[in-house]
């Protein structure tokens, strides 16, 4: 299951083979440069000429102006720009302007954002307005009726990006029919999804982007409107009949042509009906794999390229680790909201439950998907499926009771559960509130009873009688070391390693107060030492803790001792394919490590430990970790199976 099966095709797409074709004839035949009046320039005039001819047929320009740029963020710059000019314009010839800037509660951040910076550049202090959508994320028609006799410019989409709703562009138009606003159009998701004849519509911009159609990134469109002000957002030496200055990116256009082609006349691409055959097969997958499921795209409304969903007590996170490890590549909503680890402000302008808006996932497909990689892709979300349940993290068949430490985070704050499998008891140390449904759910799913939330300011949250409680394999002591200053020490079976559950004490603060040989465990979810009888360094492979996957295997060949460890969740384990090196590796989770801490720290001839995960982060602090206690053999491999995967898997 090493091979990639990519389905993020709404945040870019790969380039189409023939695209491909036409962009390196462009760089190593066709180089002119369009404006020059030789014969290789000439040449390179008529490649730009035959693409803008095809893309004006394809998409209904009539009399309207097509100008390639950058892209849709660019071309949406320059619509915006291009009507608040207009509107400024009309104030300085004293005549009446509208007040109004709408765009669509569910637009792409790049409008909302595009539409203040230009109104503060320009001084306009207009006023920005959402329009709001109903639960199926369509436009609110009769609120926008409402505000269009006072709008200046309307923006709104063809198609969202997060869920696949398609706009009624019809009904949008009928209710700006009387009204003064400009209207710009994000056909970004359109493009080769959608029937798209703009001259046969109010539209006055439009925006398109050639990578989300199997074009390279750095290319796109803009439709203007015959009659629509315009200002060029760039000026210099006059290209683009004077639109858009700057040397026209010819290999990136070469290349849409060859997209545009092949969308024209080819086979390349699937028919609607095949691509709606397509996502029931992959809804059918998901509904199957994950119980509980629940749909945030409304299919009858919707393009067949976009499944958005949500998994009760299933972080979006989550998903994408273990999908990730099964070779499956989705993202939790828009690729830049996933950037910035924020809920879908999509989903919440459709009045949906922060759980649904919060868990969101997108899987997208592109429309030259065959089926194959269908097939390909449901036989992974069933493998993916299978390890959620088998690690209790869906409904299903039950898991075995969980045994040990277990760090549990929800952002930059963080508790520990203890777990004793034996009596099924369980205690949390410093509760916090946004971890709560987190320590719910594991306790739940894995049958353990909660005995005490434990706080180390608050000595009033110990339970039992004496200092000193029993849980199983655990031995639990309260220590008071000042004014609401509480350790928990915790001794397992083995007795060969004490842990201190701190709070927000750190090891400076407790010299002379804590015995010997204790790994602390912090509030802030660290481990450190104190007096722990660690290993001395034995100077085993490199003394640089990132490795690559070539120098992990030189470590294992001439260590044959090298333990390798993946760190990530059991769930993400248990998916992913691990042939190659993966095969040899234990699976201790990141949040687990410190059950493993008592064993490494106390061996006499210690070998290298490597840790990998997916991005490297987590192996990254497992190896920080480890060294910090006095570990010097601990390494990771930088960049994870991400960037390592193929190498990783690999058996040669």
């Amino acid at each position: 299951m090493n091979t990639d099966l990519y389905f993020d095709s709404n945040a870019t797409t790969p380039v189409l083979p023939a695209a491909a074709d036409a962009l390196m004839d462009a760089l190593n035949t066709n180089f002119g440069n369009p404006s020059s009046s030789h014969s290789v320039g000439l040449r390179a005039r008529a490649v730009l000429d035959d693409v803008r001819s095809r893309a004006s047929r394809l998409l209904g320009v009539g009399d309207g102006k097509l100008m390639f740029n950058s892209g849709a963020t660019e071309g949406i710059q320059t619509a915006v720009l291009s009507a608040l000019c207009s509107i400024r314009e009309k104030r300085e010839h004293g005549l009446p302007a509208e007040s109004l800037l709408l765009y669509g509660a569910t637009e792409h951040k790049a409008v909302p954002e595009s539409l203040a910076h230009w109104n503060r550049v320009l001084g306009l202090d207009l006023e920005l307005r959402s329009i709001p959508v109903d639960q199926h994320g369509r436009h609110d028609l009769a609120a926008l009726a409402r505000m269009a006799p006072d709008a200046a410019l309307v923006c709104t989409m063809a198609a969202n990006n997060e869920t696949g709703v398609i706009s009624d562009i019809k009904g949008i138009g009928a209710v700006l029919e009387h009204s003064p606003a400009l209207w710009l159009v994000d056909c970004v998701q359109a493009l080769g999804k959608l029937p798209v004849d703009l001259a046969r519509t109010r539209i006055d911009y439009a925006p398109f982007s050639g990578h989300k159609l199997y074009a390279p990134k750095g290319t796109g469109m803009l439709y203007v409107r015959a009659g629509a002000p315009y200002t060029p957002l760039m000026m210099g030496g006059g290209q683009e009949d004077g639109l858009r200055s700057g040397t026209e990116n010819l290999p990136g256009i070469a290349a849409l042509g060859a997209v545009l082609a092949e969308l024209e006349n080819g086979t390349a691409f699937r028919t609607r009906a095949e691509l709606t055959e397509m996502r029931n097969m992959v809804v059918a997958a998901l509904s199957y794999s994950l119980p509980g499921i629940a749909f945030n795209t409304p299919f009858d409304k919707s393009l067949s390229t976009t499944v958005n969903f949500s998994v009760p007590g299933l972080a979006s996170g989550q998903v994408l680790d273990v999908f990730d490890a099964a070779g499956i590549h989705v993202s939790a909503g828009s690729a830049c909201s996933a950037a910035k680890g924020l809920g879908s402000y999509v989903l919440q302008s459709m009045g949906l439950p922060e759980w649904q808006c919060e868990n969101a996932v997108r899987l997208s497909l592109g429309p030259a998907t065959e089926f194959d990689t269908i097939n390909a892709v449901c036989k992974r979300i069933i493998h993916a499926g299978a390890a959620l349940r088998e690690c209790g993290l869906v409904a299903g068949t039950s898991s075995e009771r969980l045994d040990g430490i277990k760090l549990v985070s929800a952002g930059d704050t963080h508790c520990w559960l203890l777990l004793d499998s034996d009596t099924g008891a369980a205690v949390v140390i410093d509760p916090r509130a946004e971890s709560h449904a987190q320590v719910e759910a594991i306790l739940k799913r894995h049958q353990h009873t909660l005995v005490a939330e434990l706080s180390t300011t608050d000595a009033d949250s110990w339970p039992f009688d004496g200092d000193t409680v029993v849980l199983g394999q655990w031995q639990v002591k309260r220590l008071l070391v000042g004014i609401a200053a509480i350790c928990y020490l915790v001794e397992g079976r083995d007795k060969q390693t004490t842990l201190a559950f701190t709070g927000s004490l750190r090891v400076p603060d407790l010299k002379g107060i804590l015995p010997d040989h204790v790994v602390v465990c912090g509030q802030d979810g660290e481990i450190e030492a104190m007096s722990i009888a660690a290993p001395v360094p034995v100077s085993h492979g490199a003394t640089e803790m990132h490795l690559d996957a070539r120098g992990l295997r030189q470590l294992m060949r001439e260590y044959p001792g090298t333990m390798l460890v993946d760190v990530r969740e059991s769930c993400e384990h248990r998916a992913s394919d691990r042939e190659g090196l993966m095969g040899q590796a234990i699976n201790l989770p990141l949040s687990q490590l410190v059950n493993a801490l008592p064993s490494w720290l106390t061996q006499e001839d210690p070998p290298p430990i490597v840790f990998v995960c997916r991005s490297g982060r987590r192996s990254d602090r497992a190896a920080r970790c480890l060294r910090r206690l006095g570990y010097g053999e601990a390494y990771h491999v930088a960049g994870g199976l991400a960037m390592e995967g193929q190498d990783l898997h690999s058996r040669t």
